[in-house]
């Protein structure tokens, strides 16, 4: 096989592979974008058939729907020139993409840092580019780390701060906000603010993600309480009523919207707004308060300097939060929003960057040392 920035293009198709908890999305892009798109659902057959296997025993299952659906729609491996994977959960890393070796899927396979549906994403692309005699590539995992030391510290020293979030998208929309308007990424001052099941709120400067609040940190969101009152959330620690497994869910997956209105669905909390629910309108105006000082807060990161809020996630749809959000938000810099989050088009854009020569492809054991032994305190991650 040719060196890891020359791979032979037997097409100038690119293959990328998203896996989730209930789906695995897919595509084929071009240089000039997406040829052909599709996805498959995973429901409590997959579910039951590998209860209390590791998340990889699933690779051949999934590997298999997809080859399926490929082979219906005319596509051979031959005609890719690389497969770019979703990174899974991996240890701390620096922005980019990084060629899947040995030591990545290594550490997929230890599952170190928790087993998650991303960690697919790696090892199917991996299949699939033996298969095209390519290479395979993942591009901005969720534990990119790019900190400043000094938004480690937490404030007690058992605990540090870990840097995760949605970097594949936060990224993509920072690189597509300096293209549109004429600017290098590492000139721009900015705060990208992704709005989906997590809410990510993040602070850019000299082409680094400087700060950010984790899942377990920030607003709440539709499934997820963000910050909570701390000697508060002790004492329920310690009340007996509830399990850690149950402490849990409560906070990641059972919080936020969920916890006080039994929904994450943001068009139905809307469509209770519209029709008069004064307690729906009162937890949803919290949630973009919450946003909003969040935001303010990486303002002060950014000493007040910002050039663009740039909005984005599936939330960025709804022209209600969009508006609320604004009023909080608009002093602080002009807003681009950029609703939804592609990142099937954000891992093609990773690997056609290597392919182009525009990027050195990067490798995890590289980087390693680099973190410091850091591990990524992670919960999983859509």
């Amino acid at each position: 096989m040719a060196g890891e920035n020359s791979v032979p293009h037997q097409g100038n198709r690119v293959l990328v592979i998203n896996p989730g908890s209930t789906s695995t999305k897919f595509a084929v892009f071009n240089a000039k974008g997406p040829e052909w798109v599709s996805s498959v659902h995973h429901g409590d057959e997959e579910i039951e058939q590998f209860r209390g296997r590791s998340m990889l025993a699933r690779t051949g299952y999934r590997a298999a729907l997809i080859e399926k659906a490929l082979a219906a729609a005319g596509y051979e491996a031959k005609h890719f020139a690389a497969v770019g994977g979703r990174g899974g959960l991996l240890p701390p890393m620096a922005c980019g993409t990084y060629l899947v070796d040995d030591a990545l899927i290594e550490e997929l396979r230890l599952a170190r840092r928790g087993e998650h549906a991303s960690n697919l994403g790696a090892v199917l692309a991996l299949r699939f580019a033996r298969a095209a005699g390519v290479h395979a590539y993942v591009v901005d995992p969720v534990t990119v780390d790019e900190w400043q030391d000094c938004a480690r510290i937490s404030g007690l020293p058992q605990i540090e701060r870990t840097c995760i979030g949605h970097a594949l998208n936060i990224k993509a929309v920072a690189r597509r906000f300096a293209r549109e308007t004429g600017r290098a990424y590492a000139d721009l001052r900015l705060i990208i603010v992704h709005l989906g099941s997590g809410i990510t709120v993040s602070a850019h400067r000299d082409g680094r993600m400087i700060d950010n609040n984790t899942p377990d940190e920030g607003p709440m969101g539709p499934d997820r309480t963000g910050w909570l009152p701390v000697r508060q959330l002790i004492k329920l620690c310690f009340s007996g009523k509830y399990s850690e497994t149950q402490l849990g869910r409560m906070v990641f997956g059972e919080g936020g919207l969920f916890a006080y209105l039994g929904t994450r669905d943001l068009q139905e909390v809307e469509k209770r707004i519209d029709a008069g629910d004064a307690r729906t309108a009162e937890v949803y105006d919290a949630m973009i308060y919450q946003v909003a000082k969040e935001t303010g807060a990486m303002t002060a990161v950014l000493q007040g300097r910002v050039d663009a809020l740039l909005l984005t996630g599936g939330m960025a749809h709804s022209e209600r939060m969009v508006s609320q959000l604004r009023k909080y938000i608009e002093w602080i810099a002009p807003i681009t929003i950029y609703p939804g989050e592609d990142e099937l088009q954000a891992l093609a854009e990773g690997v056609f960057r290597v392919l182009n020569g525009e990027e050195q492809a990067k490798r995890l054991e590289a980087h390693e040392e680099a973190a410091r032994g850091r591990e990524a305190l992670v919960i999983g991650l859509e």
